[in-house]
């Protein structure tokens, strides 16, 4: 697998929103990201957009007067390796910690403790 770009929390919004219907133009992926919350600013979004294309998370192809994004990265792809970056730095890439670490300090509802249990008996 190639390796990942590192996206930052901002880059994961645009991600999101690209991800979620592509390709699209710079104007739609704004006034997506607008319609989620009205801080955003165009010019940097614009930013982020060439920030993600460099990065070889993005990639463009201009159609008339615009420029249509879509992802080179999948999001399961970009997720593990966030997860695994987290696991590494946070607990010494040790799952079990980790797993202990939010089991005692979250809330959990019934059908969450199941489904836990029946992941954990699927990989027995």
């Amino acid at each position: 697998m190639k390796p990942m770009p590192k996206i930052s929390e901002t880059e994961w919004e645009v991600m999101k929103v690209v991800w979620s219907r592509s390709p699209l133009s710079a104007a739609e992926i704004i006034d997506a990201l607008m319609k989620a919350d009205s801080t955003w600013h165009p010019k940097t979004a614009k930013t982020l957009l060439n920030r993600l294309v460099k990065k070889k998370a993005l990639g463009f192809k201009k159609e008339g007067r615009a420029y249509l994004y879509r992802p080179l990265v999948q999001e399961a792809d970009c997720a593990l390796a966030e997860s695994e970056s987290f696991l590494d730095r946070v607990f010494g890439g040790s799952l079990k910690p980790m797993l202990a670490h939010f089991v005692e300090r979250r809330k959990l509802s019934a059908q969450e403790i199941q489904e836990l249990k029946r992941l954990l008996e699927g990989r027995e």
